[in-house]
């Protein structure tokens, strides 16, 4: 739902794509970006924290009724990127009830934050497994981010899925967290906000 994106705007400052970095780049959310949410918030409009900055995510998880969600976005403490989360915002996702989408872009994957896309599936199971490991299984799910991202060629693009869900099993998810992983834990989420 944000225009964030990268830059600041009326509403909020949106996180600076830099490597390493961390995500708290600016102040929050404006007058107008916390009377965007509750707006959102009325209308049971889903609001997406992935460009935005520490700062302006925490003011949402403040403002918000529904549960906190990055729709693309990974672990800051597996890639010091400045687009991902640090652990305190992955507690307030946990806490909120919310999902947090792993982000399939190769520079938001890799400790060395670099565009290779040579990088194997395996780097999304090592954030998957630590999203698990610090929210539980039911705050994580897929955030591809396919539109323009550069993502391991081993997946290439959607059709490659099935061998992201066998990694996922290898790695010892089992039918149940890898349904929780590919769509249930999103439509849990989006019920929520709908209500």
């Amino acid at each position: 739902m944000w225009s964030v994106w990268s830059r600041p705007n009326a509403f909020a400052h949106g996180v600076p794509f830099a490597f390493p970095g961390s995500p708290d780049t600016g102040p929050g959310l404006t007058d107008a970006g916390r009377a965007l949410v509750r707006a959102c918030n009325e209308r049971r409009i889903l609001v997406d924290c992935s460009h935005l900055n520490r700062r302006g995510f925490l003011d949402v998880a403040k403002t918000t009724d529904a549960p906190v969600v990055a729709t693309h976005s990974n672990a800051h403490t597996l890639c010091a990127s400045t687009r991902n989360l640090d652990d305190n915002q992955l507690d307030v996702v946990r806490a909120t009830g919310g999902v947090v989408g792993v982000n399939f872009a190769v520079t938001f994957l890799r400790e060395d934050g670099y565009q290779v896309p040579e990088t194997p599936i395996a780097e999304i199971v090592r954030h998957v497994d630590y999203l698990v490991d610090v929210m539980g299984i039911d705050h994580v799910a897929f955030g591809s981010d396919f539109d323009g991202a550069v993502v391991p060629e081993e997946l290439g693009g959607a059709a490659g899925f099935p061998k992201l869900v066998s990694a996922l099993r290898k790695a010892g998810y089992d039918d149940e967290a890898v349904a929780k992983i590919t769509y249930r834990n999103w439509l849990r989420v989006l019920e929520a906000t709908w209500r």
